[in-house]
């Protein structure tokens, strides 16, 4: 902005503008509020654009409120000619005009759009940044089969970040893996709703509910008794090995609930396609090993 001619109260205005404002959004995502002492809309608008920025504070939103009386020459330069008026900006300049975003709702899908779209250096973005590694040692600790050791890893990931959704949902599969059912579901009970419907937090849940599901205490001899009885073409025998296999052999569960939808897609009201997508869910849809046995079942449905 430029200030020759300008009062010195002008002056003062947009120093503090550049100060309080324009040097923050360097780095930040910065919502301008131009609001009026008068202004009945601004006054009904303001707890709502007060509470989503202390939300999104972690990742990097500040509110600045431009009160357009006490700065007319700052109100001018962005040709506010109505108030409320919100826009955001970042590294100077506007990205975005957030005025008809008038619910918390409408606001915060706003704000996660522009934040997809711009670098904006924030707390939520460094821890993500110190996490990610140990969330791979972990993940890979128990895709290994060291159930206790990825338990232990998750956990102090939880202390480090208890909302974080990818290790809470790590905890949860880590507990499922030890027969620990009751722990895994208050795990995921326990999250807030943001992370409670991650991906992530919904594989484990899939996951637990096939643990769940599968009979208990069943041993090498349980199974053979069943693959005997499914051999015979039993489909309840073949439905319950199918399930018994899914904590441990998701491709012998999946190949048998394959041929059981082949053979008759209808059977039991279409249970056979629903516990093979809800293995799909637990394993994870973007996984390669789901594609391919998703690509099986739509040649059956579909060939």
């Amino acid at each position: 902005m430029a200030t020759l001619g300008l009062s010195a109260a002008d002056k003062d205005a947009v120093e503090a503008f550049r100060k309080d404002i324009v040097e923050p959004s360097m780095t930040k995502l910065v919502i301008l509020d131009f609001w009026a002492e008068w202004c009945g809309p601004c006054k009904a608008l303001a707890p709502v654009l007060e509470k989503v920025a202390a939300d999104y504070a972690d990742k990097g939103v500040l509110l600045a409120k431009i009160d357009v009386d006490a700065n007319q020459f700052i109100a001018g330069q962005f040709q506010v000619r109505s108030i409320p008026t919100v826009y955001a900006m970042f590294q100077g300049q506007l990205v975005a005009d957030l005025t008809n975003a008038r619910t918390e709702s409408q606001l915060r899908a706003n704000l996660d759009q522009i934040l997809r779209q711009i670098p904006v250096q924030s707390d939520a973005a460094d821890q993500a940044a110190e996490l990610e590694p140990l969330l791979a040692m972990a993940e890979d600790v128990l895709a290994g089969g060291d159930a206790e050791r990825a338990l232990s890893i998750f956990e102090q990931i939880g202390d480090m970040a208890p909302d974080n959704a990818q290790a809470a949902a790590g905890r949860a599969r880590a507990l499922i893996a030890l027969g620990r059912l009751d722990e895994a579901g208050a795990v995921l009970d326990a999250l807030p709703g943001d992370a409670a419907a991650s991906p992530e937090v919904e594989r484990a849940r899939a996951a637990l509910g096939i643990a769940q599901e599968a009979p208990s205490g069943a041993d090498a001899g349980e199974l053979d008794a069943l693959r005997a009885r499914a051999a015979g073409g039993d489909m309840d025998a073949r439905y319950e090995l199918a399930g018994a296999l899914m904590g441990s052999d998701r491709e012998g569960a999946a190949q048998t609930l394959l041929a059981m939808i082949a053979e008759d897609r209808e059977w039991n009201e279409g249970a056979a396609r629903q516990r093979l997508l809800k293995l799909f869910e637990a394993v994870g849809l973007e996984d390669p090993w789901v594609s391919a046995q998703r690509r099986k079942l739509s040649a059956i449905l579909f060939g």
